[in-house]
């Protein structure tokens, strides 16, 4: 199980490596959210996404000879990319299962970074697993779980010490800190580190609405899952359902889960880049949708949210600023 020896660990063969990323505030945000909001811009970090710590600390926490065989992962893109970034760092091979449907500048991003890529039919049921099986059998690889690995979440936990230690500079207590959340990875490594340096920061999961499980699960204390697998723009938090080693985390440490739509990613997509001058993905905008517009759901006079990705297809940019960028 991770905990924060392990994550203080993750920082210190990260450093040097992955960005240190702000904390951002615009007078704008604040306004339209009714609260003083303070963004984590993890678009900014390599690969585009959170993922890069994540992929770095995992790979890195292998011994050399097990890392040379080689590493495999299964991702829609963000992880794949962090994965296939970190596996070229250390100049070994990688070979990366995407669903057939995922944005195609994620799959080519993930080829471009060095690693094969291997597709499967999601929608059709296909199993990534059993492919990934076979795989890991015919050639030596290390499985990297997208959120429900231990060093993953340690790397994605990096992020939370970051976060306490601006939020404590700049003074902020008793605030929600809203992550995007797909398996929980991030949530719960942001989840720990703040457990240890800023208790009073409460994290709360953000998910698309339909793709709720780990609303659903907190609220039933018990692990949910969705009945659908894709079919929404949030790809990047698509997960069906929380980690076994996440959950726990989750239940023990995090608020009530908030969920938003499509709809409200766009519009929080607009309004980073009308704002903030930030490119945010659908899944990545989640925890600022929410931040902007589910503010009922939110106490105190000021809320600290991520963007945890910015790797979105120019079709769907184009969208968000064609429909919304006039309301900013």
């Amino acid at each position: 199980m991770t905990d924060i020896t392990m994550i203080r660990a993750a920082a210190d063969r990260l450093r040097g490596h992955a960005r240190r990323t702000p904390l951002l505030n615009s007078p704008f945000v604040d306004q339209i959210a009714g609260r003083r909001v303070f963004i984590k811009p993890e678009c900014l970090q390599h690969t585009g996404s959170f993922k890069y710590r994540g992929g770095r600390s995992a790979v890195s926490a292998l011994d050399a000879a097990t890392r040379a065989r080689g590493v495999i992962a299964f991702s829609s893109g963000n992880h794949a990319q962090g994965v296939a970034l970190a596996a070229r760092e250390f100049g070994v091979p990688a070979i990366i299962i995407m669903p057939a449907d995922a944005p195609q500048m994620k799959i080519d991003n993930t080829r471009a970074l060095g690693a094969e890529v291997v597709l499967y039919d999601r929608a059709g049921g296909e199993s990534r697993e059993a492919l990934g099986d076979k795989l890991t059998a015919e050639r030596g690889l290390t499985l990297i779980k997208p959120y429900d690995e231990p060093q993953v979440i340690a790397g994605q936990g990096t992020t939370g010490l970051e976060i306490a230690e601006d939020a404590n500079a700049l003074g902020i207590e008793n605030a929600d800190v809203l992550v995007c959340c797909g398996g929980g990875g991030l949530t719960s490594g942001i989840a720990l580190a703040l457990e240890a340096d800023a208790p009073t920061l409460r994290p709360r999961p953000v998910e698309p609405q339909g793709f709720d499980d780990v609303k659903r699960s907190l609220a039933s204390g018990q692990i949910e899952t969705n009945n659908a697998q894709s079919g929404n723009i949030c790809d990047a938090i698509l997960t069906p359902a929380p980690g076994q080693i996440t959950f726990p985390i989750l239940q023990r440490l995090c608020g009530p889960g908030l969920a938003v739509s499509e709809e409200e990613c766009l519009r929080a997509m607009a309004i980073a880049w009308a704002r903030l001058k930030v490119v945010a993905e659908p899944g990545g905008a989640a925890a600022l949708a929410a931040a902007l517009f589910h503010g009922d759901q939110i106490k105190g006079d000021t809320v600290i949210v991520t963007i945890s990705g910015g790797n979105v297809d120019a079709g769907v940019f184009q969208t968000a600023l064609s429909k919304y960028g006039d309301d900013v």
